[in-house]
Protein backbone atom coordinates (compact mmCIF):
# COMPACT_ATOMS: atom_id res chain seq x y z
CA UNK A 1 0.00 0.00 0.00
CA UNK A 2 1.43 3.43 -0.99
CA UNK A 3 1.28 6.10 1.52
CA UNK A 4 -0.78 9.04 0.18
CA UNK A 5 1.13 11.88 2.18
CA UNK A 6 -0.17 15.28 2.93
CA UNK A 7 0.84 17.97 -0.03
CA UNK A 8 2.28 20.73 1.47
CA UNK A 9 -0.82 22.56 1.06
CA UNK A 10 -2.38 20.27 2.98
CA UNK A 11 0.17 20.01 5.67
CA UNK A 12 -0.06 23.85 6.47
CA UNK A 13 -4.00 23.46 6.46
CA UNK A 14 -3.62 20.48 9.19
CA UNK A 15 -0.45 22.18 11.18
CA UNK A 16 -2.82 25.45 10.93
CA UNK A 17 -6.06 23.15 12.23
CA UNK A 18 -4.20 21.68 15.26
CA UNK A 19 -2.57 25.01 16.53
CA UNK A 20 -5.95 26.53 16.42
CA UNK A 21 -7.70 23.72 18.02
CA UNK A 22 -5.30 23.16 20.77
CA UNK A 23 -4.83 26.68 21.13
CA UNK A 24 -8.60 27.25 21.58
CA UNK A 25 -9.76 24.32 23.75
CA UNK A 26 -6.71 25.88 26.15
CA UNK A 27 -7.69 29.40 26.05
CA UNK A 28 -11.95 28.04 26.79
CA UNK A 29 -10.56 25.70 29.61
CA UNK A 30 -8.49 28.40 31.70
CA UNK A 31 -11.53 30.86 31.61
CA UNK A 32 -14.06 28.08 32.55
CA UNK A 33 -11.32 27.27 35.44
CA UNK A 34 -11.24 30.98 36.70
CA UNK A 35 -15.00 31.10 36.18
CA UNK A 36 -16.29 28.24 37.47
CA UNK A 37 -13.51 25.89 38.44
CA UNK A 38 -14.85 23.54 35.60
CA UNK A 39 -13.31 22.47 32.32
CA UNK A 40 -14.90 22.98 29.03
CA UNK A 41 -15.77 19.13 29.07
CA UNK A 42 -17.89 19.98 32.31
CA UNK A 43 -19.29 22.83 31.26
CA UNK A 44 -20.76 21.04 27.48
CA UNK A 45 -22.37 18.66 29.74
CA UNK A 46 -24.41 21.11 31.93
CA UNK A 47 -24.89 23.26 28.27
CA UNK A 48 -26.41 20.07 27.04
CA UNK A 49 -28.42 19.20 29.42
CA UNK A 50 -29.79 22.92 29.72
CA UNK A 51 -30.81 22.94 26.09
CA UNK A 52 -32.31 19.67 26.20
CA UNK A 53 -36.08 19.22 27.29
CA UNK A 54 -36.85 18.88 30.39
CA UNK A 55 -32.89 19.61 31.10
CA UNK A 56 -32.57 15.99 30.98
CA UNK A 57 -30.90 13.57 28.34
CA UNK A 58 -29.88 9.95 28.09
CA UNK A 59 -26.86 9.54 29.04
CA UNK A 60 -26.13 7.28 25.83
CA UNK A 61 -27.22 10.59 23.73
CA UNK A 62 -25.16 13.09 25.74
CA UNK A 63 -22.44 11.07 25.40
CA UNK A 64 -23.03 11.09 21.14
CA UNK A 65 -24.05 14.20 21.39
CA UNK A 66 -20.55 15.15 22.89
CA UNK A 67 -18.73 13.09 20.74
CA UNK A 68 -17.00 10.84 23.74
CA UNK A 69 -17.07 7.54 25.12
CA UNK A 70 -19.64 6.40 27.67
CA UNK A 71 -17.26 5.74 30.65
CA UNK A 72 -15.86 9.01 30.31
CA UNK A 73 -19.55 10.50 30.61
CA UNK A 74 -19.74 8.60 33.41
CA UNK A 75 -16.90 9.85 35.44
CA UNK A 76 -17.52 13.28 34.42
CA UNK A 77 -21.67 12.81 35.73
CA UNK A 78 -20.51 11.23 38.82
CA UNK A 79 -17.77 14.45 39.48
CA UNK A 80 -20.70 16.36 38.74
CA UNK A 81 -23.10 14.72 40.97
CA UNK A 82 -20.62 15.64 43.47
CA UNK A 83 -20.88 18.90 43.08
CA UNK A 84 -24.63 18.92 42.83
CA UNK A 85 -25.38 20.21 39.55
CA UNK A 86 -26.40 17.26 37.92
CA UNK A 87 -28.14 14.02 39.02
CA UNK A 88 -29.01 10.52 37.52
CA UNK A 89 -32.52 9.17 37.43
CA UNK A 90 -33.40 5.56 35.85
CA UNK A 91 -34.30 5.40 32.35
CA UNK A 92 -38.37 4.68 32.34
CA UNK A 93 -37.82 2.67 28.76
CA UNK A 94 -35.65 0.93 29.30
CA UNK A 95 -33.84 -0.34 32.61
CA UNK A 96 -30.63 -0.75 32.08
CA UNK A 97 -30.47 3.08 31.02
CA UNK A 98 -30.36 6.21 32.91
CA UNK A 99 -30.75 9.96 32.51
CA UNK A 100 -28.78 12.56 33.35
CA UNK A 101 -30.92 15.64 34.54
CA UNK A 102 -29.48 19.27 35.54
CA UNK A 103 -30.45 20.42 38.84
CA UNK A 104 -31.20 23.95 39.66
CA UNK A 105 -26.99 24.52 41.19
CA UNK A 106 -26.05 23.10 37.86
CA UNK A 107 -28.11 25.90 35.77
CA UNK A 108 -27.31 28.26 38.09
CA UNK A 109 -23.75 27.62 37.79
CA UNK A 110 -24.51 27.72 33.90
CA UNK A 111 -26.49 30.98 34.27
CA UNK A 112 -23.21 32.28 36.48
CA UNK A 113 -20.57 30.88 33.70
CA UNK A 114 -22.20 31.42 30.15
CA UNK A 115 -21.15 34.69 29.62
CA UNK A 116 -17.63 34.29 30.61
CA UNK A 117 -17.83 31.02 28.30
CA UNK A 118 -19.92 33.00 25.48
CA UNK A 119 -17.40 36.19 25.53
CA UNK A 120 -14.11 34.04 25.45
CA UNK A 121 -15.58 31.98 22.23
CA UNK A 122 -16.61 35.21 20.38
CA UNK A 123 -13.23 36.99 21.15
CA UNK A 124 -10.74 33.71 20.28
CA UNK A 125 -12.82 33.47 17.08
CA UNK A 126 -16.08 35.03 15.43
CA UNK A 127 -14.40 38.48 16.34
CA UNK A 128 -11.98 37.26 13.74
CA UNK A 129 -14.18 35.77 10.82
CA UNK A 130 -16.07 37.75 8.22
CA UNK A 131 -20.09 36.06 8.19
CA UNK A 132 -19.03 33.91 4.77
CA UNK A 133 -15.99 32.14 7.10
CA UNK A 134 -18.34 31.96 9.75
CA UNK A 135 -20.60 29.55 7.22
CA UNK A 136 -17.52 27.75 5.85
CA UNK A 137 -16.31 26.76 9.05
CA UNK A 138 -19.99 25.51 9.83
CA UNK A 139 -19.76 23.46 6.61
CA UNK A 140 -16.10 22.53 6.96
CA UNK A 141 -16.84 21.42 10.52
CA UNK A 142 -20.49 19.34 9.67
CA UNK A 143 -18.66 17.89 6.30
CA UNK A 144 -15.76 16.43 9.03
CA UNK A 145 -17.78 15.19 11.27
CA UNK A 146 -20.07 13.26 8.89
CA UNK A 147 -18.06 11.35 7.08
CA UNK A 148 -16.32 11.03 10.86
CA UNK A 149 -19.41 9.29 11.74
CA UNK A 150 -20.04 7.46 8.27
CA UNK A 151 -22.26 10.41 6.89
CA UNK A 152 -25.39 9.58 5.06
CA UNK A 153 -23.16 7.12 2.50
CA UNK A 154 -22.85 4.22 4.89
CA UNK A 155 -23.72 3.35 8.43
CA UNK A 156 -21.71 4.55 11.25
CA UNK A 157 -19.13 2.89 12.45
CA UNK A 158 -18.98 0.97 15.92
CA UNK A 159 -15.68 2.79 16.23
CA UNK A 160 -17.60 5.86 17.43
CA UNK A 161 -16.28 6.83 20.80
CA UNK A 162 -19.95 7.05 22.73
CA UNK A 163 -20.24 3.05 21.41
CA UNK A 164 -17.41 2.16 22.86
CA UNK A 165 -17.40 0.36 26.44
CA UNK A 166 -14.17 2.33 27.51
CA UNK A 167 -11.73 4.69 25.49
CA UNK A 168 -9.37 2.06 24.09
CA UNK A 169 -11.87 -0.91 23.11
CA UNK A 170 -14.94 -0.82 20.60
CA UNK A 171 -17.82 -3.07 21.43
Amino acid sequence: MTTRWLTPEELRAWRAYLAASWLLEDVIDRRLQQDAGMPHLYYSVLANLSDAPGHQMRMTDLAETLKITRSRLTYVVTRLEKDGTVRREGCPTDRRGSIAVLTDAGTALLERSAPGHVETVRAAVFDHLTPEQVAQLEAISTRITEALQGGEERPACDGLPWRRRSSGAAE
